[in-house]
C-alpha cells in the first residue's frame, strides 16, 4: 500500500490540533452521526484544560488509496524533546504559520530540526479569515526564514496553501475553496513516499505508549525490512545488545491502532513484547543486527529540587508520599521523557530534575499531583557551564507583541531584567519587540508584564544559547507576609492586617507556622497572626460590629508559584492545595540562618 508519514509543526495556538480534526472528518475517519467534538487529538485532561498539545500523537487515515500517518507534534518550546524524535517518523512536515502573527520563535526551532532531517516542507498560512491578516507578508517572511535557516534550493522551492481550519477550507490560492481537499491532495503530490533501503531489518523507537492490559508499547517507523509477528529480533542499546521477541504488532488506523502480521518497510508501527527498552534504541535483525545512530536531544536549561512533603500537614491530603514513591515515579517519568533528568542529591528525601524550563517541570509537577503524589519543590535554577573559563548561563530569545502605548513600558521591564533589544516593529497596531535575555530572567517577568499592559502582551521564548554570566538580576521587589503560628485564620485578622499587603489565603483556611500568606507591601518580610479572632463582650454598639468585607484571595497557579519564589522559599504541592512556605518554619531558625550567611559572606 501507498503511504505518505507526515507531521505537523507551528507555533502554539497556530491551529494544528484544529488541522488534524479538519483531516480526521474529511477522511470519514468517524460515522455520519459520531459526536467527537473539538480537538479531538488532545485527549490528556491537561492538554484541554490548557489548550495546548503537550504529548505528540499519532493518527492514520486512507485518502484516494493512499495510507497517511499524521502526526501532531506540541507547539511549545518546553516539549522541544518531543518534537525532535518523532520528527524522525515522517517524511515530510506541514508547517503551519497564523495569517496575521507570521512565523514566531517556535516556528523557527522546529522547522531548522526538520530541514537538518531533509524533510519535504508544505507551508500553510491559517486563519486567513482573520480581521487584519496579512497573508502576502506572511508568505515572504516564511520564505525569509528557510533562507535563513540554510534550506536547499529543493526546501526553498515549497508548495503554499492558504484557509482556515477553523472554517474547514484550504487552498493553493486566497480563494475560498468547498474543503480541504486541496491540501490532502497537495500532501500526495509534494510529500514523497518513505525512502526504503535494503537490507535486514532496522527500526528506531521514536515513541512510548502504556497498556494496563499489554505493558509498554514501543512505537516507530520500520526503516527498511519488514517486522513479524512472533519473530526473534535484537535490540541494539547503548550498552550492549539484547535478544528479544515480536509478541504482537498493530499499525496506526484512525484513532486507534490495528492487529496485523507483518509491517514492511516505511510504515510506522508499535511492537509488544519487548522487555526493559528506551527511546532511540533500535530493533534490529536477531542474526546480523545493525544499529541506527541514537536520537540526540537539546540538553535541560533548568533545574529544580523535588523532595518529600516534610510540611506540618504531610500525608494529610495524597496517597503517594514516601521519597520511594517520589523516586519511583521520577524514574518512570524519564523513561519517555527524553529532555528531563533525574539526579540523587546528598540526601535520601530529596533529587535533583533537569528540564527544558518552567512549563516543563510545571506539567510534570502537575499530572504528579493529579496522580495523588505529595511534594515540596524548590526554586528553579538556571544550569551554568564553564566555557572557555568563563561561567556562562543560557539565552534565550523574548518575542514580545503588545500594543504601541504599553511598549515602553514592555522595554523598561526587560532591559531591567538584562535584556537586550534586537528588533522593534509595527505589525498592524501592534508593536513587535525581540530581545536577547538571561533564562533567569524570565523567572516571573510574564505576571509583572500582564500587570503592566492590561493583559494585552503576548510573549514567547526559546532557547538560543550560552552566554558569560550577566551578574545579579534584580528578583522579587516585595518582601511576604508570614504566619506567625498555626490555626485558622480568621476575617477579623484578616482585615486589620488589609494594609500590610494582600493576601493568597481566605478566612477559615488552616495555616502553619512558616506559611506564605500573603505578599508584604514593602520589601523585606514580615511575621503577622491572621487566626486571632475578635474579643468578645456583652456589650453591643450599632454600625462597629458589621460584617468585615475582604477582598477576594489572590489565586496563584503553579507555574506563576514557581516564578514567585525566592531562594529560602519553597512550594508545598498535593492533590488539593499549592502552598508556598519558608525552607525554615521558624522565625527563630531563619534569623539564626540569615546570620551565619551573612558572617560567611563577610
Amino acid at each position: 500500500m501507498d503511504i505518505r508519514n507526515i507531521a505537523i509543526i507551528a507555533h502554539v495556538d497556530h491551529g494544528k490540533t484544529t488541522l488534524v480534526d479538519r483531516i480526521l472528518h474529511t477522511t470519514k475517519v468517524f460515522r455520519e452521526n459520531q459526536d467527537t467534538g473539538e480537538l479531538i487529538m488532545d485527549s490528556n485532561d491537561l492538554e484541554r484544560e490548557r489548550g495546548i498539545t503537550i504529548f505528540s500523537k499519532n493518527a492514520a487515515v486512507e485518502y484516494k488509496g493512499v495510507k497517511i500517518n499524521v502526526i501532531d507534534t506540541p507547539g511549545h518550546a518546553d516539549f522541544g524533546g518531543e518534537v525532535e524524535r518523532v520528527l524522525k517518523m515522517a517524511d515530510g512536515v506541514i508547517l503551519l504559520v497564523d495569517a496575521f502573527e507570521g512565523p514566531m520563535p517556535q516556528t523557527r526551532f522546529v522547522l531548522q530540526k526538520a530541514l537538518q532531517l531533509n524533510l519535504k516542507p508544505i507551508v500553510v498560512i491559517n486563519k486567513v479569515d482573520k480581521p487584519n491578516c496579512r497573508p502576502d507578508e506572511v508568505h515572504d517572511a516564511v520564505f525569509e526564514l528557510f533562507f535563513n535557516l540554510d534550506a536547499t534550493e529543493e526546501q526553498l522551492d515549497f508548495p503554499t496553501y492558504y484557509g482556515s481550519g477553523k472554517n474547514g477550507w484550504f487552498n493553493d490560492s486566497l480563494t475560498q475553496s468547498e474543503d480541504i481537499m486541496p491540501l490532502m491532495d497537495g500532501i500526495l503530490k509534494h510529500v514523497p513516499p518513505p525512502v526504503v533501503s535494503e537490507g535486514s531489518l532496522q527500526l528506531q523507537i521514536t515513541s512510548l505508549d502504556y497498556s494496563s492490559f499489554l505493558g509498554r508499547i514501543a512505537i516507530g517507523k520500520v526503516s527498511r525490512g519488514t517486522i513479524k509477528e512472533g519473530q526473534p529480533i535484537s535490540l541494539m542499546q547503548t550498552d550492549g545488545v539484547k535478544k528479544s521477541r515480536v509478541r504482537e504488532l498493530y499499525v496506526f488506523e484512525g484513532m486507534g491502532k490495528k492487529k496485523v502480521q507483518e509491517v514492511v518497510a516505511g510504515d510506522l508501527c508499535a511492537v509488544v513484547g519487548l522487555e526493559d527498552f528506551n527511546i532511540g534504541d533500535t530493533i534490529a535483525d536477531f542474526e546480523n543486527p545493525e544499529a541506527l545512530p541514537v536520537i540526540s536531544v537539546d540538553e535541560p536549561t533548568m533545574n529544580m529540587q523535588f523532595s518529600i512533603n516534610n510540611s506540618p500537614f504531610f500525608g494529610k491530603d495524597g496517597k503517594f508520599v514516601t521519597s520511594r514513591h517520589l523516586r519511583d515515579r521520577l524514574i518512570k517519568e524519564t523513561e519517555k521523557n527524553l529532555a528531563l533528568k533525574v539526579v540523587d542529591t546528598d540526601s535520601a528525601d530529596s533529587f535533583m530534575v533537569y528540564g527544558r524550563g518552567i512549563l516543563h517541570l510545571g506539567i510534570l509537577i502537575e499530572t504528579m499531583r493529579r496522580e495523588g503524589h505529595e511534594l515540596t519543590i524548590g526554586q528553579p535554577q538556571v544550569i551554568t557551564k564553564e566555557i572557555d573559563g568563563k561561567k556562562c548561563e543560557p539565552y534565550e530569545t523574548l518575542v514580545v507583541d503588545v500594543p504601541q502605548e504599553y511598549a515602553s513600558k514592555v522595554i523598561d521591564l526587560v532591559t531591567r531584567r538584562k535584556g537586550e533589544m534586537l528588533v522593534m516593529e509595527t505589525k498592524g497596531e501592534m508593536q513587535h519587540l525581540e530581545f536577547d535575555i538571561p533564562s533567569r530572567g524570565l523567572l516571573g517577568l510574564r505576571t509583572s508584564m500582564l500587570t503592566n499592559t492590561a493583559g494585552e502582551a503576548v510573549m514567547n521564548h526559546r532557547f538560543s544559547e550560552y552566554k558569560p554570566w550577566k551578574g545579579p538580576i534584580p528578583g522579587r521587589n516585595n518582601g511576604v507576609l508570614i504566619a506567625k503560628e498555626a490555626g485558622s485564620t480568621t476575617a477579623y485578622s484578616i482585615d486589620k492586617l488589609q494594609d500590610r499587603g494582600f493576601f493568597f489565603v481566605d478566612p477559615g483556611e488552616e495555616v502553619y507556622r512558616g506559611m506564605i500568606i500573603g505578599e508584604n507591601n514593602k520589601p523585606g518580610d514580615l511575621v503577622v497572626n491572621p487566626n486571632e479572632g475578635k474579643k468578645l463582650t456583652n456589650m453591643r454598639a450599632s454600625g462597629s460590629d458589621g460584617t468585615v468585607s475582604l477582598p477576594p484571595k489572590r489565586l496563584m497557579t503553579l507555574e506563576e508559584c514557581m516564578e514567585y519564589i525566592q531562594q529560602d522559599e519553597c512550594i508545598e504541592v498535593t492533590p488539593n492545595y499549592i502552598r508556598m512556605r519558608k525552607v525554615i518554619l521558624d522565625e527563630e531558625e531563619r534569623k539564626r540562618q540569615q546570620k551565619r550567611m551573612s558572617a560567611e559572606a563577610v
